[in-house]
């Protein structure tokens, strides 16, 4: 998560919001791809974090499939986000900072509880969840003076 937070931080630099994720290999604990957010430096609605991760470690192994990769991000996926997960085949989403109002997984639409969905991974809620939230509450509150 510490990874993940470097790209938060990164991004808040660069005037995004301040999310981050980062593609881990399951089995040795590599890190394959990191991203923060980057919808308004690319003028483009979902070059969300953790799609822009899942993009450069799919591209690193060659391979649309990331099975037995991890992923961790900053806060709860949104809707858009969770598909690509279940899409990607992730092992095991961590997310820092639950978000009961644009989040996916345990908030909102709840995507890996659809019956639609073809992938489920386990999901770990809440890991740093003080320091991932309080990064988001400080940049928006920066953002309202």
């Amino acid at each position: 998560m510490a990874a993940a937070l470097d790209q938060a931080r990164a991004a808040a630099v660069r005037g995004e919001v301040p999310v981050g994720a980062v593609v881990v290999d399951g089995r040795t604990g590599e890190i394959l791809a990191g991203a923060g957010n980057e919808t308004e430096g690319r003028n483009d609605p979902t070059a969300h974090a953790e799609v822009l991760a899942l993009r450069a470690a799919a591209q690193r192994l060659g391979t649309p499939r990331l099975e037995g990769c991890d992923l961790y991000v900053t806060l709860e996926p949104c809707t858009m986000c969770a598909a690509a997960i279940a899409f990607a085949r992730i092992r095991r989403l961590c997310f820092g900072a639950y978000d009961p109002k644009g989040g996916g997984v345990e908030h909102g639409a709840r995507v890996f509880e659809q019956p639609t969905c073809h992938h489920r991974p386990e999901v770990v809620g809440g890991l740093s969840e003080s320091e991932c939230g309080t990064l988001l509450k400080r940049f928006f509150e920066q953002r309202r003076t």
